[in-house]
């Protein structure tokens, strides 16, 4: 894997996933949940500013295509809901047991993939979406 492969930031991304479940479930032990995500969300925010910045990246919001704004508003709501839930769900139970669960996301994008953006799996790819959705049912099974 190198630098410019999808391969390599998907890892990353998944390495530091599971380092904000760890994280995130000690800093929401003495704090509401959706206060823990607004402080989050600020530092995302002071983060990214500062990288764009950095590099050259910001421009002008007029030169953002209007479909563009509207399903990065989405996105936004979306992620925004999303955290919500996770950061309540991990103040209520175990980080091993919310995370897979969390990850059935994985599933939903292929699935919606499939039906929304025409995406196509093959047999085997699909037998790995259900081995994901078996896998999350089953690490946050309680036996």
């Amino acid at each position: 894997m190198t630098l410019s492969s999808w391969q390599f930031w998907a890892v990353l991304s998944a390495v530091f996933a599971a380092l904000t479940a760890i994280f995130a479930k000690v800093g929401v032990e003495a704090v509401d949940s959706d206060l823990a995500t607004f402080i989050r969300t600020l530092v995302i925010v002071a983060v990214l500013a500062a990288i764009l910045a950095g590099m050259g990246k910001l421009q002008a919001p007029g030169a953002i295509p209007g479909r563009t704004w509207l399903f990065l508003i989405l996105s936004g709501l979306a992620t925004g809901a999303s955290w919500l839930c996770y950061f309540r769900a991990l103040k209520l139970g175990d980080a091993a047991r919310v995370a897979p669960i969390d990850k059935l996301s994985v599933v939903l994008v292929a699935v919606f993939g499939a039906l929304f953006l025409g995406e196509r799996l093959g047999a085997v790819n699909w037998l790995g979406v259900g081995l994901i959705a078996a896998g999350a049912v089953l690490v946050a099974y309680r036996g």
